[in-house]
């Protein structure tokens, strides 16, 4: 929940000196450095309590949906913030999944130790009566399905597509050294792209569902031979399905291997290609990625090559190291952001689209209402002078405010502030959105926490710091302002219905 300090804590006055914020390095994209800080960022391991991944998907909210099948999904994947307002994605199984919830904990606990930057890693679970959730990292920029076959402003470039090649060998040749040499359904759904562009393989396929012992959600034609003529899957597996992504990743759309390999037979392996990488590849690059394909894609488990071999064979065709990836990708670099709340208030919704007309009308007419027993309390003291001018100045602002000559208002509240003994939380609010008219944001900001301060649980005082915070361009923290708004306005909904 919101507080006074927590989301302004660096602001500081005009007067102070700018005050250096910390420089997060990260490793350059194309490196082959280890998993170095990425491990140490990652949060340890744990079982998670259902209650608390309820809150965090808002009851897996079908709003908070995130897996490309959506509802239709058999094992469907949400977004969400936990209470420390990490983001993570939340995949919750069927209840046929996993019958024994020790078996499941054991697994993932497993899943769980296997840690790499490029690696979407798994950082806890849960097994509570019939539920079966599996908590992630969440990863804001979407799939390699979504970027190569549904892509929206741009086609992946081609040096983007080998970056994909080599992270996720880079990925699979860590999970081989962990001992966890099976990956279930390596396919495009598979890899996801984190707020940095830089593409990571999911740690989701290195579980699989325990009833049913499926590890191939995807077209038979995808499928590795041994796996339809046995029904297991072994490591040269895992190779085959790497080749599949290479077909995707050469041609931009999902080619069955069968028909890729009659063209590669043919000496036709550049009719593979994309058509939309015209002229950003050398031909020799682009004729070693088709080859490369072809060894994994081999019918006989035996003849396809190691992990190393791959990695060894895309590590050359990296030409722009030294470009980040949503460089590469056109990505604006954002903060990952959860849906807006279906609990808003008017005033809450306004603030979110900071519709500056509404909220001044819903301010006007809601008054001095929320502080219960405030005028009162100077009605009985009327009788003094002091108290007069109070009343006279307080009524001044109010016109002021109402008539939208929010300069006057901001000095005949700021009077008011000087005179009261008792602070007002409407007046700190009504000054706080003429400061905000008057492009004063931070000090609106501040007048919005002092509101705070008067009523803690104003929900009020949290929208009017949101709109701060967005005009501010502080998204994350504004986001975080209008839901701990939406969460006082139902806990206040609900004991009025007690």
């Amino acid at each position: 929940m919101g507080c006074f300090h927590s989301k302004t804590a660096h602001l500081h006055s005009p007067e102070d000196p700018p005050t250096a914020l910390p420089d997060s390095k990260k490793t350059d994209p194309g490196d082959d450095g280890g998993d170095g800080d990425q491990e140490s960022q990652v949060p340890v391991f744990k079982e998670y309590g259902l209650n608390e991944l309820r809150r965090a998907t808002h009851e897996f909210s079908t709003e908070y949906i995130v897996s490309e099948s959506g509802e239709k999904a058999p094992n469907v994947v949400y977004k969400g913030k936990l209470e420390n307002n990490r983001l993570v994605a939340v995949k919750r199984f069927s209840k046929q999944s996993w019958p024994d919830a020790q078996q499941f904990l054991a697994e993932a606990a497993g899943v769980g130790k296997v840690r790499h930057k490029r690696m979407v890693n798994l950082i806890g679970c849960c097994a509570e009566g019939d539920e079966r959730l599996l908590v992630a990292e969440y990863m804001p920029n979407d799939t390699l399905s979504k970027h190569l076959f549904h892509w929206d402003k741009q086609p992946l470039p081609w040096e983007m597509r080998v970056r994909v090649a080599y992270h996720v060998a880079q990925a699979l040749d860590h999970c081989s050294m962990e001992n966890r040499k099976i990956y279930h359904d390596l396919n495009a759904y598979r890899i996801l792209f984190d707020e940095d562009g830089d593409p990571r393989l999911s740690s989701f396929g290195l579980m699989k569902n325990s009833r049913d012992g499926k590890s191939y959600s995807t077209n038979l034609a995808y499928t590795p031979p041994e796996f339809l003529r046995t029904g297991r899957i072994i490591a040269e597996s895992v190779i085959y399905s790497y080749g599949t992504v290479l077909l995707d990743l050469l041609s931009g759309k999902h080619i069955p291997p069968s028909h890729a390999l009659d063209l590669i037979r043919g000496k036709n392996a550049l009719l593979l290609m994309d058509s939309s990488l015209e002229g950003q590849y050398a031909n020799d690059d682009a004729t070693k990625l088709v080859e490369l394909a072809s060894k994994c894609l081999q019918f006989e488990a035996r003849e396809r090559p190691d992990i190393k071999f791959l990695l060894t064979a895309v590590t050359p065709l990296q030409k722009q190291k030294e470009v980040a990836s949503h460089v590469l990708m056109g990505l604006t670099k954002t903060p990952a952001v959860l849906p807006l709340p279906t609990m808003l208030s008017p005033l809450g919704k306004a603030c979110a689209r900071m519709d500056l007309t509404a909220i001044h009308d819903i301010l006007l007419k809601t008054g001095y209402k929320d502080e219960e027993g405030a005028e009162n309390e100077l009605s009985f003291q009327e009788w003094t002078q002091q108290v007069q001018d109070i009343l006279n100045t307080k009524k001044f602002g109010d016109i002021a405010f109402r008539d939208k000559d929010f300069k006057n208002a901001i000095e005949y509240y700021s009077k008011l502030v000087v005179m009261m003994s008792v602070p007002s939380a409407t007046v700190f609010a009504r000054r706080a959105f003429a400061y905000l008219m008057n492009d004063q944001a931070e000090l609106a900001l501040r007048d919005a926490m002092q509101a705070q301060v008067c009523i803690p649980d104003w929900p009020t005082a949290f929208y009017l710091q949101a709109l701060a915070l967005s005009k501010l361009g502080m998204e994350t923290d504004a986001q975080d302002m209008l839901n701990d708004g939406a969460a006082f306005e139902a806990k206040r909904s609900n004991s009025w219905r007690g």
